[in-house]
Order: C-alpha cells, then structure tokens, then sequence
C-alpha cells in the first residue's frame, strides 16, 4: 500500500517562496508519475506539475509555469514543489498525487496525500 505525506504548507506573503515535500512510502514501479494538484473553494481539483521518477521529463499547468519547480529526490523517495513569486490566487489546498497515468489528470492518480494549506495573503 502506497502512502503519501505532505508538508510544507502555510501562510506566505504574496512574492515570497515556499516548499511543499511528499514523502512516498511504499514501492512504486519506476514509470509511475508524481504529482501536485490544487484545489480552492468552489474550483475543480487544477493541475500544477508532474515528473517521473526518472526525471526525464517536468509538466507544468499554465498558470505556474515559470513559478513553480517539481523536482525528486529518488534516494528519499521525497518529491518537492518549490513555489516562488507566489500570487494569491495560488492559494489553495495543495495535493501530492501519483499513478501510472498521473501526469495532468487527476482519474489517472492511483494515491493521493491528504492535503496541506497553502495561504497567499495580499
């Protein structure tokens, strides 16, 4: 059984930085795809990013891009979201996900943490 545990979140001023990390236990095979989702009050679950395990690829939703850094650690079995020049409107809860097919959509994620704050004051 795949387990995911997120930290990281919290307040932050509009411009500043922060670090959401999702530790993985358990075995997954290596072209399972990790995953951050974001979800605010009254929106649909939205993409963030996405990387392999084998890091030979990073996707990123739109509104981020540019931003935001998906990155791994495979020696931890950590992946981590470094978020810079945050806007409110990234305010969210914030999902580590991951699944074979957990690339930009959240039906193709097998596992999912449970969910950390995120909170862009203006």
């Amino acid at each position: 059984q795949v387990q995911l545990v997120e930290s990281g979140g919290g307040l932050v001023q509009a411009g500043g930085s922060l670090r959401l990390s999702c530790l993985v236990s358990g075995r997954t095979p290596s072209w399972y795809t990790m995953g951050w989702f974001r979800q605010a009050p009254g929106k649909d679950r939205e993409f963030v990013a996405s990387i392999p395990w084998s890091g030979d690829w990073t996707d990123y939703g739109d509104s981020v891009k540019g931003r935001f850094t998906i990155s791994r650690d495979n020696a931890k079995n950590t992946v981590y979201l470094q978020m810079n020049s945050l806007k409110p409107e990234d305010t969210a809860v914030y999902y580590c996900a991951g699944g074979g097919r957990c690339r930009r959509f959240p039906a193709g994620c097998d596992y999912w943490g449970q969910g950390t704050q995120v909170t862009v004051s203006s």
